[in-house]
């Protein structure tokens, strides 16, 4: 079994990074002279992706013009909404309208940069055992006051789950990188609250089915203007 289907997850303000988000939607901020949301169309189609669906509220069209523009566009599928949603709403409502119940699907924040060895990602996730529904990429964050943290059992199962909190228990974080098993797709189906986070309200409910890769090469969350300028000068190890 293979890995086909990615959501990207797209349409936040980018509050935190104005006023360069005034006119430019978070996803789409260049880093290297290349928006943001092409790293990640690059490294998943490398890997074997092909359906990426992308959700789309804050300058929609500027997303889609891009999004138009990237040569492999014919993998992507934009999903326009009227008002944000949140990102558990989001990711079902993709998950319903496509029928993608039936297949393991990563989803991810693209408002992340992310580098990893992502066959080995997936191979972990693959070869999982059957208690296990739902694979999270961690990374060792600098800043763990402003990430969900961490506490591991040996074999990688989630002990703790510390969504911000002022006093963490450790830097090992929350990459919003998943990959899900259909079984655990239910979790979005089910879920009846109003614009529901993933780390608030799905992650909790199945903590016991998750287990950790550790991402080692680089994932940078660049939502604020430091981290998007060190985003901006590492990026430079990988292309």
């Amino acid at each position: 079994m293979a890995i086909n289907t990615a959501i990207l997850l797209a349409a936040g303000l980018g509050s935190r990074l104005q006023p360069l988000t005034n006119s430019v939607p978070k996803c789409l901020v260049p880093i290297a002279g290349k928006p943001l949301l092409y790293y990640w169309f690059d490294n998943l189609i490398a890997q074997g992706i092909k359906n990426i669906y992308v959700n789309t509220y804050y300058l929609a069209d500027k997303v889609r013009l891009a999004i138009n523009l990237y040569a492999q566009n014919s993998y992507i599928t934009v999903v326009d909404e009227a008002e944000l949603a949140g990102t558990a709403g989001s990711v079902k409502n993709i998950v319903s309208s496509f029928n993608l119940v039936a297949e393991d699907v990563l989803i991810a924040h693209a408002d992340n940069l992310c580098f990893c060895d992502w066959e080995d990602f997936f191979n972990f996730h693959l070869e999982r055992d059957r208690h296990i529904d739902v694979t999270m990429m961690a990374f060792h964050t600098d800043s763990p006051q402003t990430c969900g943290i961490l506490e591991l059992y040996a074999d990688k199962r989630i002990k703790a789950f510390h969504e911000k909190v002022d006093n963490p228990p450790g830097n090992l974080a929350n990459g919003a990188v998943y990959l899900f098993s259909e079984k655990a797709l239910v979790s979005f189906l089910n879920c009846s609250l109003t614009k529901p986070d993933i780390s608030l309200d799905i992650i909790p409910t199945i903590l016991e089915r998750i287990h950790v890769w550790e991402n080692t090469t680089y994932l940078r969350d660049i939502g604020n203007p430091n981290a998007y300028a060190k985003a901006q000068k590492d990026v430079y190890q990988f292309i």
